[in-house]
């Protein structure tokens, strides 16, 4: 029998240790999520006291909540429910964000933990910057022509309305997160910014077509206002790719 030596038998694992790690893994996995949903729920009960500005603030763009007409029983509160779900989340986003970063970390290098912690606060900015675009300019246009067309005056539900407002919001905010994305995808050397202005093309008619699924209407002036922003976030991805490409080639390599 062949037997081991002291240094191999260092570097020898055995099935319990593997269940052992995926067991700590676990663990912290779950007391993470434990932390998040607390934090959720802290924010949905935040959400709840000021209810009623929320709401009202949603309905500024269709002339306030009297313009919605409820005809099931629980519709009124399934679409506060869903408001408050949504404003939740926002608000426990950054404790949320923090808890998947607490379990990530240990297995980063120090620049990675800098590199993060530097782009999330620029994520949630533009996140919040791509949702007032579309409640200022999106929704002020989209909900007249949508409740008025071909002549025909649409009664307008709760729930159809919050669904469709609450979709369009944090759908154009996470579009708007898109040169942030770029940096982390090109600092972890995945992208190069000569790539993307070589096919700049391609990129116009991705935006148009996102702009074209995101856009409620069929109208081209609302699918217009979401495209021109949207290829301009595609540039100026080209600009933080390339910025992120100087910096990289700046920072001295990570140990393994």
């Amino acid at each position: 029998m062949n037997s081991n030596t002291g240094g191999d038998a260092d570097e020898t694992f055995t099935l319990d240790d593997v269940f052992a790690g995926i067991g700590e893994h676990l663990s912290e996995l779950r007391k993470r999520a434990f932390y998040s949903l607390i934090a959720l729920f802290a924010g949905i009960a935040v959400s709840f006291v000021f209810a009623d500005s929320i709401m009202a603030f949603l309905s500024k763009p269709i002339g306030g909540l009297e313009m919605l007409q409820s005809i099931e029983v629980t519709e009124n509160v399934t679409s506060v429910f869903r408001v408050l779900m949504l404003s939740g989340l926002i608000l426990s986003s950054p404790i949320i964000l923090y808890q998947l970063l607490a379990f990530l970390l240990p297995a980063l290098h120090d620049n990675e933990k800098k590199l993060l912690f530097t782009a999330l606060p620029v994520m949630i900015f533009l996140f919040l910057a791509g949702v007032a675009f579309a409640y200022f300019l999106i929704l002020p246009v989209a909900i007249p022509f949508l409740t008025s067309f071909m002549g025909i005056d649409t009664a307008v539900r709760p729930a159809n309305y919050f669904s469709f407002t609450t979709n369009l919001l944090f759908w154009i905010g996470v579009v708007f997160e898109m040169p942030a994305v770029f940096y982390l995808v090109a600092r972890l050397g995945f992208i190069r910014s000569a790539t993307m202005l070589k096919n700049w093309r391609q990129a116009v008619v991705v935006c148009a077509i996102l702009a074209m699924i995101i856009t409620p209407t069929v109208d081209p002036l609302n699918m217009l206002i979401l495209m021109f922003p949207l290829i301009s976030l595609y540039f100026l991805s080209v600009l933080t790719v390339w910025f992120a490409e100087k910096r990289r080639n700046a920072s001295p390599k990570s140990p393994d």
